[in-house]
Formats: structure tokens, sequence, C-alpha cells
């Protein structure tokens, strides 16, 4: 699946806690309203979690595959909620997902605003889509970009793609 990354991106371990909510900026102890959401957030909270983190010229993508044991069934009422967290805050917003036969998937486009020392804001913006399996694994990959940036963003098709990809590698591997 890295092999289809944009030229010019460096691949890394992840950070502790990684989660979408901690790639939207988000510290520990952030809470979602309403509250049913946050497990879009993070699908598996204290659960295994393997994958990697790309940074380059369009952006950071994020790949990750908790569980198993994390499969639950997805949240009604999370076409549009806030997810909060120190002093970011994040607008998260449904939209329509990809599919992949035979298994749930959500999309969310998040917009997250941090207030910086001297009240200055900064924001960037993120692309999350996950697919939960019947094994107990829940897939997940994040794009987030810089609205500021002089660059070309990635595009919003990428999320889509290496998530279908990752599914396919984590069925190919008896997951």
């Amino acid at each position: 699946m890295r092999s289809e990354l944009p030229p010019g991106y460096e691949v890394g371990d992840l950070a502790d806690h990684a989660a979408p909510a901690s790639f939207w900026g988000m510290k520990p102890d952030w809470t979602a309203v309403p509250e049913q959401c946050g497990v879009l957030a993070d699908p598996g909270p204290g659960a295994a979690v393997r994958g990697w983190s790309a940074s380059g010229p369009g952006g950071i993508v994020y790949a990750t595959v908790t569980g198993p044991g994390t499969h639950a069934a997805l949240p009604e009422g999370c076409e549009a909620w806030t997810l909060t967290g120190g002093r970011t805050t994040a607008e998260v917003s449904a939209v329509p997902p990809p599919a992949i036969d035979d298994t749930p998937t959500v999309a969310m486009s998040t917009v997250a605003t941090t207030v910086v020392e001297g009240g200055t804001e900064t924001r960037s913006h993120a692309d999350t889509v996950s697919a939960y399996l019947d094994s107990g694994y829940v897939a997940s990959v994040t794009v987030v970009t810089d609205p500021g940036s002089a660059l070309p963003a990635l595009g919003p098709d990428v999320a889509a793609r290496l998530l279908a990809q990752t599914v396919t590698e984590i069925r190919g591997a008896g997951r």
C-alpha cells in the first residue's frame, strides 16, 4: 500500500495513541458532541494499533488497523458533530463513504481550529475513511492537509483508495 503514495513521501512509525482524533490535532481527554460520535474519532481506545504515517508535499497520511475486538455498531446522529480538546475544536461532517464489498464504511471531513499563543488561530483539514471488518478490526486512513500551504494538497480520493487497498491486504492476511 505504501507504494501507492505520491512521489516524495517519507514513511515513518505512528506516534503514541494513534487514532483519527490525534491526527486531527486533539490531545487526550477530548469530548465529542454528540457523545456517541466519539467512537468515530477513536474506534478502539486501548486496543492494539498497527500502521504508519507518511509526510510529503501534499499533506500527511496516516494508515491504521485497530483491533481485534473493536468492531461496534456505527453510531447514528453523526452527520455533523464537534470534537473539542485543549485549544483545538474540530467540526466533523459526514461525507459519502467509499463502497467496499461486504464492509460498512464511514467517511468524515474535518476542519480543526487551534488557538495558539496570542489568540492566533491555525486551521487544518482532514479526510478520514474507516472500514469495519467482520473480524473485529477497524481500518482507517486519514489525510491531513494545510489549507494555507502553497503546495497542492492531496486529493480527496487518496484516503478512499488507500483504505480499499488496506481492506484487501487485511482480508488477504486472514483477518
